[in-house]
């Protein structure tokens, strides 16, 4: 049996498929997930842009990266349930497949963000740097991207 066909007969695929109540329920946890996520990362990523420049950086950037932590893990994890349903279809939809390596690219943009330097004087100082303004850029696109890339699974 291929890995696909495997993921489709587990017990959290079958659930989903047997019942419309625990689908939606799973699916409206992933869209809270999203909105816990990118309702945390567009206001931060602005606000190291340069916007509401009277709002502290050092209280801001923490609280509002730990938001779209906890929206980024609910996401994940009611999304590979969601995935589960019908694993190979998904891997067929050119949307999905888009959305994937943008996710995985927004990821790693976070990563380089909150392990470089300048982060650690936005958090430390509340000073922006270029690069952090840079990437702080590449983020809001990226994530902007996933979104898009998501809604545009259910129309191809």
């Amino acid at each position: 049996m291929a890995v696909t066909g495997w993921i489709e007969a587990s017990w959290i695929a079958q659930a989903l498929r047997g019942s419309g109540d625990v689908y939606m329920a799973v699916n409206a946890a992933h869209i809270l997930g999203i909105g816990l996520l990118v309702g945390a990362i567009i206001p931060l990523d602005l606000r190291l842009l340069g916007l509401g420049r009277s709002y502290p950086l050092q209280v801001l950037a923490p609280f509002l990266s730990r938001c779209a932590a906890l929206g980024l893990a609910l996401a994940l994890l009611t999304g590979a349930a969601l995935w589960a349903v019908r694993p190979a279809d998904y891997l067929g939809n050119a949307a999905f497949v888009w959305k994937m390596a943008l996710l995985a690219a927004a990821l790693v943009i976070v990563g380089l963000q909150h392990l470089s330097p300048g982060w650690r004087r936005v958090l430390a100082e509340g000073t922006v740097s270029l690069p952090v303004r840079l990437m702080a850029a590449a983020s809001l696109a990226c994530w902007l991207s996933v979104l898009l890339a998501g809604r545009w699974i259910g129309f191809l």
